[in-house]
């Protein structure tokens, strides 16, 4: 299944975080916090304006973003998890 955002909206896919601390602790999968950092996977064609036109988004494929930790909806596509947010959930753009 392929999904197609709408208006303003990004599907990103999160990225892994380091499970292992700077001293060499394991933390388990289970106590680990969800990242809040992911690379933008489609996104849509942009919010229309007044005059009907749609305003371009400022991210598109292949960008790693910031995003808050509760931003977004969570989806579920062939078995990955993937996050619908509007643009305007995004935080930054990693460089």
């Amino acid at each position: 299944m392929a999904l197609r955002p709408l208006h303003d909206r990004v599907i990103v896919k999160r990225l892994d975080n380091e499970r292992k601390t700077a001293s060499g602790i394991v933390i388990p999968e289970s106590a680990a916090e969800k990242p809040d950092q992911g690379e933008v996977i489609a996104v849509g064609p942009g919010k229309r304006g007044d005059d009907g036109k749609y305003a371009e988004l400022a991210v598109k494929p292949g960008d790693k973003v910031l995003f808050g930790k509760y931003a977004g909806q969570s989806v579920k596509v062939d078995g990955d998890e993937v996050l619908v947010i509007r643009e305007d959930e995004i935080l930054a753009i990693v460089e």
